[in-house]
């Protein structure tokens, strides 16, 4: 099964069908939202280095009135996240790179007919971007947590429960700012945000420490593998 054959597969489960009834009767087919996307990722990726390729990573679809209304119906937060991680795993199969985490919003356009949408896209730098490959870059520290991994792309970043953290964990034993992971000349440095259960570094309780290729980190449950790039032969870039 193709990747796009699985999002709409996931796209149907999460709705409980919803989706699966409404949608075949619908101008507008979520799986044409997450094909004209990835034309757009295609289109709009540039080569800014060797072997690196950069790509949009914020996308705005503009829909008909009756087309956004219709989104708003299946669940429109849902589905931008489905898209956004439909685009990531394409992304990672065409070796691009982000410079910020993958969005997807909708947003009304009055002169636009029922079934026709416009897409819009822009590179966003963010603290974060999710990995689009197994190891980190020559210029971004690589961290996994729970399968998920993200590349360090600003120089601090914060994990915690709160919606607002570059990092947001589901963990219980997280607090909702529970730690700092800061990139700087000297290193990168892991810091206890005065959490309510502590930050372990290999195993041992520490306020902060500066961290390792290869170090685990323990917050709550939730465990983060950490892996660094090197910066040899590192130029500056605009991106």
């Amino acid at each position: 099964m193709g990747a796009l054959e699985r999002f709409e597969k996931s796209v149907e489960r999460m709705m409980n069908n919803a989706f699966a009834k409404v949608g075949r009767n619908s101008e507008l087919k979520p799986i044409e939202l997450a094909s004209r996307l990835r034309r757009e990722l295609d289109d709009r990726a540039a080569v800014v280095g060797r072997d690196r390729t950069v790509a949009p990573n914020e996308f705005t679809i503009e829909l008909s009135p009756n087309d956004f209304a219709q989104i708003e119906a299946w669940g429109a937060e849902t589905l931008a996240d489905e898209l956004a991680a439909n685009l990531t795993e394409y992304a990672a199969s065409q070796h691009y790179a982000f410079v910020g985490p993958v969005s997807v919003s909708f947003e009304e356009h009055e002169e636009l007919t029922g079934g026709r949408f416009q897409v819009r896209s822009a590179s966003v730098r963010g603290n974060v971007a999710p990995a689009t490959s197994s190891a980190p870059s020559t210029r971004h520290p690589l961290i996994d947590i729970d399968g998920q991994r993200y590349l360090l792309t600003g120089p601090v970043t914060v994990i915690g429960r709160d919606a607002d953290a570059d990092i947001v964990v589901d963990d219980p034993g997280v607090s909702r700012r529970h730690l700092e992971i800061r990139v700087t000349p000297d290193g990168v440095i892991a810091t206890d945000l005065g959490s309510t259960n502590g930050l372990f570094v290999e195993g041992h309780q520490v306020p902060a420490a500066t961290l390792l290729d290869g170090n685990t980190l323990t917050i709550g449950r939730t465990r983060i593998m950490f892996w660094t790039g090197t910066s040899a032969g590192q130029q500056s870039e605009e991106w």
